[in-house]
């Protein structure tokens, strides 16, 4: 996941703020070379208690509510699950789902405080 600038990582995290998760998906697909995930309000069944999930065999980032469409923090950590499962390489993954997300939160915080 090296090469990619903090300025890219702030952008695209103020594109989620600024209600544009749709858009910052497709950015972050062209970037790591991978399929755009589909985005869709609502929780698939079995995941009535969490805040998002990324399916697999929809190629779907799930978010309970209207508000996690602007939350980054909640659609950076779903596209990481994407990234390493159109990799192949998707068990073990949360930890670094989180360093994911924060990591691009770090470099936008860098640049707006």
């Amino acid at each position: 996941m090296a090469g990619v600038d903090g300025g890219f990582k702030a952008r695209i995290v103020h594109m989620i703020l600024s209600n544009e998760a749709g858009e910052a998906l497709k950015e972050l697909a062209d970037r790591y070379n991978v399929d755009i995930p589909k985005l869709e309000v609502g929780l698939p069944k079995g995941h009535a208690h969490v805040a998002g999930c990324y399916v697999l065999d929809k190629v779907t980032i799930f978010v309970a509510s209207g508000e996690g469409l602007t939350n980054p923090f909640l659609i950076l950590h779903e596209f990481y699950h994407h990234l390493r499962s159109v990799s192949g390489r998707h068990k073990g993954t949360e930890r670094y789902a989180n360093e994911f997300a924060r990591d691009y939160l770090k470099e936008y915080k860098k640049r707006v405080v």
